[in-house]
């Protein structure tokens, strides 16, 4: 139950959230009348590149009427897939934001461009359709980010009335974003929105006052968003791979039409492609924190192989609030930060001081991570501390969320939750050494929790200790606080209990074997889940420790290579082939 405290701190932060989103549609409603006098841009200069893998297969089952999207499928029978009832909010988003079009495009077959001119000319017919979905700004952003990349598909063969009927549409879409902008919601959808009105200013002729305006609204959000070290605000590190996926093809774009790309933009790509590697383990899968789901490892390559100097991730992510560790054939990455803004933490998660571990090439050590789609079916389980590598004291979170009921209004953005995180890194012979604390139990328990972890320079041992300093007087005087450390493992992971209770055996994927030991403590193999898999929830793993505050104040653990690696057979996805500059249109 929530405290008077936390309480008063969600009806200040449902005031001030609802006051910002209210003056955002009012800056809106007043900008309107002075956008809708514009007159249709003649032509579209270039269709920038869409990097985004593609499925000729998928251009088959589209024709047939199967729009198959966010793990979804509706069969639409020969009627429109624009007024049927759409299977889920994920595969409405999906369908409006015509990300699809990539798979029309690569079947490139005359009935493949037909097809997507006729679901265009369907879709501009309807004006959307009966679905709201599709004029929320960020969906409207996708929509022309998709239809710009794809223009090539669309207009090959088109006569001369759908051209213009395109361009009306396409220029009605951009104005209504422009005005719209403020009202987006705060992070990724702004910066999409700003992205994709920099690609209507370069793309359509006689649009340089919009590509002027929208220059200066991208550089805004870059140098908001994207942090000195190159996380992204909202802690997110998929949130860096799906912004650099579209800031890639605007700076070829700038390129493409002799324009110098703004130096907002150029820093931002600049920052954010070693923390890309930052976040990348081994086996080329990405870290699973504050709301990270199953993320390409195709698409990830994609973004590397624009990588000009391929330079060494930093390991000391101060701004970010991350740490990594690398040694031998060992990464370690730990969560040392607080929780972001309220505006950008709808999908944050209460995993401070979790870590994720690989070596050998293999993911050990894993948070349960969230969905890609369907999340609202896992939200408050992805978001507790319990689905972390970490320490959870009184079986409760380290942060609290808005309550479900409050999303419509404000979404469910971090209550409270840590406020005091302190991390240093110690060198000595014995290999890096990583220590933090938090404070996110202190009001409700009176500790603060501190874990150390230190990685051997051979990349062969990693050694954790966890600490609860009692630090004031605490809400709760409950004399037996339960605490639980968990280490979730990696699906692929085969693990079986020792004889003696305090240790377990792992059987790494790939022939390696380690144990995990804690002395004094009884150690448990228990059901997990992981979130992140590419087909859905999977079984899992974890190794659990149970004990109580007052019973054991430190818990001492490691993690350690019983044996040598075997040899491994195992290739990394490959970088393509650079792409060339965008395609012009006449």
């Amino acid at each position: 139950m929530a405290s008077l405290g936390e309480k008063a701190e969600l009806v200040g932060l449902v005031l001030a959230l609802g006051a910002r989103a209210a003056a955002r549609r009012v800056y809106a409603l007043v900008r309107a009348p002075f956008d809708f006098a514009h007159r249709s841009p003649e032509k579209l200069l270039i269709a920038p590149h869409d990097l985004r893998t593609s499925d000729p297969t998928r251009a088959g089952e589209i024709y047939a009427g199967t729009f198959a999207f966010a793990n979804r499928a509706a069969d639409v029978d020969g009627g429109s897939p624009f007024l049927v009832a759409a299977p889920s909010a994920d595969w409405a988003e999906a369908l409006h934001g015509f990300g699809w079009l990539r798979h029309l495009r690569a079947a490139d077959t005359t009935l493949a461009r037909a097809n997507g001119r006729a679901l265009i000319d369907e879709w501009i017919t309807l004006h959307g359709g009966t679905d709201r979905t599709a004029w929320r700004p960020e969906v409207v952003a996708r929509r022309l980010i998709s239809w710009f990349c794809h223009a090539p598909l669309i207009l090959d063969g088109a006569d001369k009335a759908f051209y213009r009927r395109f361009l009306r549409s396409i220029s009605r879409q951009t104005h209504r974003l422009d005005r719209l902008i403020a009202a987006t919601p705060d992070g990724m959808p702004r910066l999409t929105a700003a992205i994709a009105l920099c690609y209507a200013g370069l793309c359509l002729s006689g649009e340089s006052r919009l590509l002027r305006s929208a220059a200066k609204a991208l550089a805004t959000e870059l140098d908001r968003q994207i942090l000195a070290d190159g996380g992204h605000a909202s802690r997110n590190p998929a949130a860096l791979v799906y912004a650099l996926v579209d800031l890639l093809p605007l700076r070829q774009a700038f390129t493409a039409r002799d324009l110098a790309p703004p130096q907002a933009l150029n820093g931002a790509i600049d920052r954010m492609m070693p923390m890309l590697r930052f976040f990348r383990h081994p086996d080329g899968e990405f870290a699973q924190f504050n709301g990270a789901g199953p993320t390409p490892a195709d698409l990830v390559a994609t973004v590397l192989a624009y990588d000009d100097a391929r330079g060494a991730p930093v390991e000391d992510a101060t701004h970010s609030g991350y740490q990594r560790l690398i040694a031998g054939d060992a990464v370690a990455i730990v969560d040392v930060g607080r929780p972001p803004p309220a505006a950008l933490s709808d999908e944050a998660h209460a995993g401070c001081l979790s870590f994720e571990f690989s070596a050998d090439g293999d993911r050990v050590v894993v948070n349960c991570g969230a969905p890609r789609f369907g999340r609202a079916d896992w939200a408050a389980a992805a978001r507790a501390t319990a689905a972390h590598s970490t320490v959870v004291v009184g079986d409760s979170s380290s942060c609290a969320f808005a309550p479900a009921g409050l999303k419509r209004f404000i979404g469910t953005p971090v209550v409270s939750g840590p406020v005091e995180v302190a991390a240093r890194r110690e060198l000595s012979d014995r290999g890096a050494r990583i220590v933090a604390s938090h404070d996110g139990y202190l009001r409700r328990f009176g500790v603060v929790h501190e874990r150390s972890l230190q990685l051997s320079p051979d990349g062969r041992r990693l050694t954790g200790e966890d600490l609860f300093r009692a630090s004031g007087r605490p809400r709760r005087r409950d004399g037996d606080v339960k605490i639980a450390a968990r280490f979730h493992l990696h699906p692929a992971v085969r693990a079986s209990a020792r004889q003696d209770g305090q240790g377990v055996l792992l059987a790494l994927p790939g022939g390696a074997a380690w144990s995990f030991s804690a002395p004094g403590f009884a150690v448990e193999l228990a059901e997990s889940v992981s979130l992140s898999g590419s087909q859905g929830p999977r079984r899992a793993e974890q190794i659990l420790i149970e004990t109580s505050l007052g019973g054991a104040p430190k818990i001492a653990w490691s993690f350690e290579a019983v044996d040598e690696a075997r040899p491994r057979s195992r290739r990394l996805p490959q970088a393509p082939t650079l792409f060339g500059a965008p395609s012009s249109i006449d």
